[in-house]
C-alpha cells in the first residue's frame, strides 16, 4: 500500500511539474505587432482592441504583448520585425506598405511566423513563415451601404427635390479603397437606385486634416451623406458640425459624432489573431498563406446603428440582407447591378485594361483579376462567373478595382 501512494505521489509531483514548466513557458511567449499608426487611428485601433481579445482567448497576458505603434511602411518595419522575432514567436503587421519589409524579415528569420494584414504576396513567396490575412468586407461594406440608404431615402422624402448624391473621403486609388467604396455605393443603389456618389482622394492613410477637409469640400458639394475609408475622426467630426449623416470605418464615432453617426462595418482581427498565436505556441504548420475571414467566421462585423441618426427599420433591414449574403442568394458584385462605361469623370470612355465590357450593354463580361501582383499589374486570374465577380477567393487582398458607373471622381472633374 505504501508503494501504491508513493508511486501516486510521484505521479503526482511530474503532472504538477509538468504544469509549471507549461505555464512558465506560456508566460514567456511574446506575441508582436507593428502599427503604422496608434491607438488615435481609427484603423490602428481596431487591429490593437482585436489583439487585445486574441490574448485573453489564448489565455495569454496583455504583459505578453509586444505592441510598436508609428512604424512607417519602410525599412523602420523591418528593423522593428527583426527586433521583435528576438523575443517573439510570431511578428503581425497591419498596414499595406509594411509587407516587403516582413517578407525580408521572414526570410532573414525562418524560426518564426510573420503575418502581414491587407498584404498580396504570401501566396506567391511561398515562404513557411510569411502569411497574408484580410476579411470579406466588401459585404460589411454594403451592409453599411444598405444602413445608409435607408437613411438617404429618408432624407429625400423629406426634401424630394434634392439631389441623391452621397461623397466619400477616401484614401488611395488601391483595389482595396476602390472595392470598399464600390460594395458601400452599390449597397446604397440596392435601397436607392438612382444615388450617385461622388469620391475624392486624400493620398494619405491618416491624415485629420486633409480628411477633414474632404468632407466639407464634399458637404459644399451637397452629399447628402458622407462615407470614408481613411483612419482619422477628421471626416466624422466634418459631418457632425455640419449636421451630414456619416457612415465610418473601423469602428463606431457615436461617442463622438452622436448625432450624425448612422453606422459603421469593420474588421474584427481577432479570429485570424487566435488562429496563428495558437499555432505559434503548439509549434503548428501553417499551410494556408491566405485567410480571408468572414462573417460566419466573426471577421465582419457592423457596429450597433446610431441612436439618433440611423432609421428605426435599419437593424432589422441588416439582419435580413445578411442571411441573403450568407445563404449564397445575394452577391455583392452581381454583375447585372453595375456598368461601367467612364473612367467616373464623365468624359472619357473608360474600361479597365483587365476587362472585358459589352460594347451597348456596358456589362462586364470578363476580368482578369492582378491576384499574382506583378509589376505591370497584368491580369492573371478570371474573376467573373456563375454571374458575379468572385472578391477574395483567390487571394485574401480585395483586387476589384473598376470605376462603375454612378461614382464620380471629382478630383478628375475638368
Amino acid at each position: 500500500m505504501k508503494k501504491f501512494f508513493k508511486l501516486v505521489l510521484v505521479l503526482v509531483m511530474c503532472v504538477c511539474t509538468v504544469f509549471a514548466l507549461t505555464a512558465c513557458q506560456s508566460n514567456k511567449f511574446k506575441v508582436g505587432l507593428i502599427c503604422l499608426h496608434d491607438e488615435s487611428s481609427t484603423y490602428d485601433n481596431n487591429f490593437i482592441e482585436s489583439m487585445y481579445r486574441a490574448l485573453e482567448e489564448c489565455g495569454l497576458k496583455k504583459s505578453q504583448l509586444e505592441l510598436v505603434t508609428g512604424v512607417p511602411e519602410g525599412n523602420e518595419c523591418y528593423e522593428k520585425a527583426v527586433e521583435l522575432a528576438a523575443t517573439c514567436k510570431v511578428v503581425f503587421a497591419d498596414s499595406f506598405g509594411h509587407e516587403d519589409f516582413m517578407i525580408q524579415a521572414a526570410k532573414e528569420k525562418p524560426e518564426v511566423m510573420f503575418c502581414h494584414a491587407t498584404g498580396t504576396k504570401a501566396h506567391t513567396e511561398k515562404l513557411d513563415n510569411y502569411f497574408n490575412a484580410f476579411a470579406a468586407i466588401y459585404e460589411g461594406r454594403y451592409l453599411a451601404g444598405v444602413a445608409a440608404g435607408l437613411k438617404l431615402q429618408e432624407l429625400l422624402a423629406a426634401n424630394p427635390t434634392a439631389d441623391p448624391k452621397i461623397g466619400y473621403v477616401a484614401a488611395f486609388p488601391y483595389a482595396e479603397v476602390i472595392s470598399g467604396y464600390t460594395s458601400f455605393y452599390l449597397g446604397v443603389r440596392s435601397i436607392v437606385p438612382l444615388a450617385t456618389m461622388e469620391v475624392t482622394y486624400t493620398n494619405s492613410w491618416y491624415d485629420f486634416n486633409a480628411e477633414k477637409a474632404a468632407a466639407q469640400k464634399l458637404i459644399d458639394r451637397h452629399c447628402l451623406l458622407i462615407s470614408q475609408h481613411a483612419d482619422s475622426y477628421g471626416a466624422p467630426e466634418a459631418c457632425e458640425a455640419a449636421g451630414v449623416p456619416n457612415v465610418t470605418y473601423n469602428g463606431t464615432t457615436e461617442g463622438k459624432c452622436p448625432n450624425t453617426y448612422v453606422v459603421s462595418s469593420k474588421i474584427d482581427w481577432t479570429p485570424y489573431y487566435v488562429k496563428m498565436i495558437k499555432a505559434a505556441m503548439n509549434g503548428e504548420k501553417v499551410s494556408e498563406k491566405d485567410y480571408t475571414g468572414t462573417i460566419a467566421t466573426g471577421s465582419v462585423k457592423l457596429d450597433a446603428p446610431g441612436a439618433k441618426a440611423a432609421v428605426s427599420t435599419t437593424q432589422a433591414k441588416l439582419d435580413e440582407v445578411k442571411a441573403k449574403l450568407q445563404s449564397g442568394e445575394l452577391h455583392v458584385f452581381d454583375t447585372s447591378t453595375f456598368t461601367v462605361s467612364t473612367r467616373g469623370n464623365g468624359t472619357t470612355t473608360f474600361y479597365n485594361f483587365n476587362a472585358t465590357v459589352d460594347p451597348v450593354t456596358h456589362k462586364v463580361t470578363s476580368y482578369l483579376a492582378d491576384v499574382d501582383s506583378d509589376p505591370a499589374y497584368a491580369g492573371d486570374t478570371e474573376a467573373i462567373h456563375d454571374g458575379y465577380f468572385h472578391e477574395s477567393e483567390y487571394r485574401s487582398a480585395p483586387y476589384f478595382d473598376l470605376i462603375i458607373d454612378g461614382v464620380v471622381l471629382i478630383d478628375e472633374l475638368k
